[in-house]
């Protein structure tokens, strides 16, 4: 899949869901839900409601995203 398609956005997580989901309002107010890219779940990376992350969006689902960085 192509990088330059996808869209980073901003945004902080308001919920913990099981199997490291979660779900974020992003800065744009849009809620989406979202999971660890594998890099940050290797690491054992904790991801606290709160926290603020940078979200990569696909093109194909707007709904749902990949957190890859946490702040």
């Amino acid at each position: 899949m192509d990088n330059k398609k996808n869209k980073f956005v901003d945004g902080e997580v308001t919920e913990s869901l099981p199997n490291t989901m979660f779900r974020i309002t992003l800065v744009t107010g849009v809620v989406v839900l979202a999971t660890l890219k594998g890099k940050l779940r290797r690491a054992y990376v904790r991801i606290f409601p709160g926290d603020k992350v940078k979200v990569e969006i696909t093109p194909y689902d707007e709904e749902r995203g990949r957190i890859v960085y946490k702040y």
